[in-house]
């Protein structure tokens, strides 16, 4: 898994190179927009409930010794959780949203490397729909996950430790939905799940770096797309070449 999720990470280093040129830049002009706008919206609402939800949380103390330090303290846990559920509702809305723009540099990508032609990609209404229940299926399972941890971070000395599994586990959905616009045109929406099973590691390491450039003001909202779909889709291809050929040599 370690050897994967480094490949993830190298997988970045030659995304400028490989979009330049295969000149895939004026592929990624609307999803550029839709992770504009999706950030600012998110961002508003955060700034609108943070203080709503350290409102919420001051009520668990009842006393009046020490309330306006806990009001502080619950500020902050507010402003936190909004930081993190912003984040998720973020990716999984600009990854639904992407996909019909997505699949064809995916099978750029795919030819590139092959030298093959990519199997026909579905149509943009199919490619949308199966883009929205992949990730809202992975947007169910990250807050399942989500919740719980964001709960034990109010003990002080955990919370370290659930910060870090917080952004692993951010990280492991983005990858898994940049990995999809390869995985949509070879497998269901089942197989394309249990491929990405297979290869957690790669999809941790594609999302770290995902969640990483989002950390970059501006900058980092405007390239996290293209850089994340390119690093993945070479990567998901040449897995994909791997096991082809691991299976043609067993039925040999």
């Amino acid at each position: 898994m370690f050897k994967n999720t480094l490949k993830g990470i190298q997988a970045y280093f030659n995304t400028f190179q490989l979009i330049s040129k295969l000149k895939l830049w004026r592929y990624f002009g609307i999803p550029i927009l839709i992770s504009v706008l999706t950030a600012a919206s998110v961002g508003l609402l955060a700034w609108g409930l943070s203080d709503n939800i350290g409102a919420f949380i001051a009520k668990i103390w009842p006393w009046d010794w020490g309330s306006v330090t806990f009001r502080t303290i619950s500020d902050v846990i507010g402003a936190i959780a909004i930081v993190v559920l912003g984040l998720v509702l973020y990716k999984h809305i600009v990854m639904a949203l992407s996909a019909p723009f997505m699949s064809p540099v995916s099978e750029k990508i795919e030819y590139h490397i092959t030298g093959k032609t990519p199997s026909k990609s579905n149509s943009n209404t199919t490619q949308l729909l199966r883009g929205i229940r992949i990730n809202v299926r992975n947007l169910l399972m990250e807050l399942l996950i989500t919740i719980p941890i964001l709960l034990l971070s109010f003990i002080p000395v955990v919370s370290i430790l659930t910060s870090i599994i917080l952004f692993l586990v951010q990280s492991y959905y983005a990858g898994f939905g940049n990995m999809d616009y390869t995985l949509e045109r070879h497998f269901t929406y089942r197989e394309s799940i249990s491929f990405v099973s297979r290869n957690k590691g790669l999809a941790l390491g594609n999302g770290i770096l995902f969640m990483a450039m989002l950390l970059i003001p501006v900058l980092g909202i405007i390239l996290v797309l293209p850089l994340s779909v390119t690093a993945a889709s070479s990567e998901t291809v040449k897995i994909l070449q791997q096991e082809r050929a691991l299976k043609e040599h067993k039925n040999i």
